[in-house]
Order: C-alpha cells, then sequence, then structure tokens
C-alpha cells in the first residue's frame, strides 16, 4: 500500500513540480530577446566615449585648441573628457592641459 501511495503521489505531484521548476528558471532567464543597444549618432569628428557622449577626435593643431585636455606623445591633442584611455592610440598623454 505505501509503494502505490508513493507511485501515485510521483505520478500527481512530479508533473507540476517540474513545470513549476520550468517556470521558474524561465522567468529567471529574463527575456528571450535582448533589448536593442542605443547609441548616440556622433559626427565624423567626433566619437563616443564610455559616458555615451559625442567628443571631438584628437587633432593636429599648431596651437592648443578650445577644449583640448591633453597633448599626446604624437603632437594631437585629445578632448577626452576621462583619463582612462585618452591618446592611447596616439602614443599615450605627453601632457596635460
Amino acid at each position: 500500500m505505501i509503494g502505490y501511495i508513493k507511485r501515485r503521489t510521483a505520478r500527481h505531484i512530479l508533473p507540476w513540480a517540474a513545470a513549476a521548476f520550468i517556470g521558474a528558471s524561465s522567468a529567471l532567464a529574463g527575456p528571450a530577446v535582448a533589448a536593442p543597444v542605443l547609441h548616440t549618432a556622433c559626427a565624423a569628428t567626433e566619437y563616443e566615449n564610455v559616458s555615451g557622449a559625442c567628443v571631438p577626435r584628437p587633432e593636429q593643431s599648431p596651437t592648443v585648441p578650445d577644449g583640448a585636455t591633453a597633448r599626446c606623445k604624437d603632437g594631437t591633442y585629445s578632448f577626452s573628457q576621462h583619463r582612462s584611455g585618452t591618446c592611447s592610440h596616439h602614443g599615450g598623454v605627453a601632457a596635460w592641459l
């Protein structure tokens, strides 16, 4: 009799438990479709920095351009808003302005 009860309980509870587990794991996994990443449309003379702002690209100039934050080792001027990565493709920072 005990074996019958166990089988009967298993037959009725296991499908429900499995469905609950699958439903819970699906809910925890999040949506199946990833949300689109929105990018700021920067002009050709700008790039999108890590904060999502458009910043002028480094430029060559005989004098310090308005808004420049650093002079790179290759002679270009950077307009970076963050120190990390400033002049990374221009040999590094020669001087902070």
